[in-house]
């Protein structure tokens, strides 16, 4: 004989089972929902962003086209003449704001007791200024020192001499050529 009890089953809790069951659907479904929204807003703005880059591009190639028309179009011999007329102002700039004071006064610091300075000549060229000077000495020992004295300054580079002779009195006469560079204070 059997002694068990068939109508009964075992109880299982299904409900709270069917529950979080159905809490992890509705959370897979809003983070689905949440993903298709992102998917479809950056669609959105990559092509915004791709409608902007082509009209940019557009307006890129048709300004580069302005631009080719305009240098073909331009007059070269009047380009030349303006670019050549704008050098010359930018030398008379330069001419125009070259210190004799401070020139003098470097010259003044280094010219030793037996040397004198007969003519100077500065020409300003390129942003570069370069001084063509003749001096006189009583001794080629006194000449030598001047030279010396202007390459050792730090304003004076490239010093050379061209010619040197001797004067009827005995004076050693000598053409003498450098770069100036003044050195700027921290005054403006």
């Amino acid at each position: 004989m059997l002694r068990t009890n068939l109508s009964t089953r075992p109880f299982y809790a299904e409900r709270a089972v069917h529950l979080v069951l159905g809490l992890l659907a509705l959370v897979v479904i809003a983070v689905s929902a949440w993903q298709v929204s992102r998917v479809v807003k950056l669609s959105r703005y990559r092509t915004d962003l791709n409608t902007s880059v082509g009209r940019d591009r557009s307006e890129a190639a048709d300004l580069t086209r302005k631009a080719a028309e305009i240098r073909h179009g331009m007059n070269q011999q009047e380009l030349k003449l303006v670019a050549t007329e704008a050098k010359e102002a930018n030398n008379l700039i330069d001419k125009r704001t070259f210190s004799w004071t401070a020139l003098f006064n470097q010259l003044e610091s280094t010219l030793p007791a037996d040397v004198m300075l007969v003519s100077l000549r500065p020409e300003v060229k390129d942003g570069r200024t370069h001084i063509t000077m003749e001096i006189q000495g009583r001794r080629s020992e006194d000449v030598i020192e001047f030279f010396d004295r202007l390459e050792q300054s730090g304003t004076f580079s490239e010093v050379t001499w061209r010619a040197e002779n001797v004067t009827e009195e005995g004076l050693h006469r000598v053409q003498m050529q450098a770069d100036y560079a003044p050195q700027r204070s921290g005054r403006s």
